[in-house]
């Protein structure tokens, strides 16, 4: 029966997608941008949540909304935990504002996925040329905040699977710290219905707890990316407790953040998430996975 449900999904989101896309591009090609195309992208996200709750049967709890920034000029950058495609979706369809993924170029080319993403204010970045790549993140990122639009990023890189973490990256705290903006770390639970690269969901619900924003101002990239991991990683440990084994007594809970000293690469593809745009794949902004 799951298999069953997830290939009906599958159709739905591929059915669904296609006049989305093209209502996407008929409106950038009368020279409609910004906020009246991203309205479409999330309308078909939102859609695809729906249609996972009645199809697949996974909800969704959502704790810690009101610690959401409110003001209209308050920018932030949404750093989440990432475990599979489903927060990808669900991330723009429950925000209070769009959001901006930062992608590698090469996504640009996926039919239906990319001629949609190609059309909204995101960030994509060519991470053969490091250095201005993270320039072009940060450049990009102040004009996105400074119209209200937040930043996503998963410090992990990639989707992780469940009960585990990867090494947390800090060129989203980077981000944060060269524009000003405060960092908002959000924990999702999404591995125990949809596992990574998994084609069959399951039933069940996805617990996602938004933290309280974190200022940027005056700190370092590293050690603010250390209490950004160890409140998500906490807070994954509360809400899935089953997914990861007792810890002995001593042992460490969090995997190092990469050094500043690491690759300009490494650092400027830090978080890069999966675009939000229509398009039915399950896509990573990584190269790595």
């Amino acid at each position: 029966m799951a298999f069953i449900r997830s290939v009906i999904h599958l159709l739905w989101m591929g059915i669904t997608v296609v006049p989305y896309t093209l209502a996407i591009m008929l409106c950038t090609l009368f020279g409609l941008r910004g906020r009246p195309v991203y309205r479409i992208a999330r309308a078909w996200l939102s859609l695809s949540i729906t249609g996972a709750r009645l199809i697949l049967g996974i909800k969704t709890n959502v704790m810690g909304m009101e610690n959401l920034p409110k003001g209209e000029n308050e920018g932030a950058v949404l750093l989440v935990k990432h475990q599979s495609t489903y927060e990808t979706f669900l991330m723009p369809a429950i925000m209070p504002r769009p959001l901006a993924y930062v992608f590698k170029k090469e996504l640009l080319r996926v039919p239906f996925f990319g001629w949609s993403i190609g059309r909204l204010d995101m960030i994509h970045i060519d991470r053969s040329q490091s250095t201005a790549a993270f320039n072009k993140v940060v450049q990009q990122g102040k004009e996105l905040l400074a119209k209200g639009i937040w930043i996503i990023m998963f410090p992990e890189g990639t989707r992780i699977d469940r009960g585990q973490q990867g090494k947390y990256k800090n060129g989203g705290t980077r981000l944060a710290i060269d524009t000003g903006a405060c960092v908002v770390p959000i924990a999702v639970t999404s591995a125990r219905v949809w596992p990574r690269k998994a084609f069959i969901k399951r039933p069940g619900v996805v617990d996602v707890s938004i933290g309280k924003p974190i200022s940027s101002v005056g700190r370092q990239p590293d050690e603010l990316m250390r209490e950004v991991q160890a409140w998500i990683e906490a807070e994954m440990r509360r809400l899935d407790p089953d997914a990861y084994p007792a810890a002995a007594p001593g042992a460490p809970v969090m995997a190092p953040v990469a050094a500043t000293t690491s690759s300009p690469q490494a650092q400027a593809s830090g978080a890069p998430g999966a675009p939000v745009a229509p398009g039915g794949a399950s896509q990573d902004t990584t190269a790595g996975k």
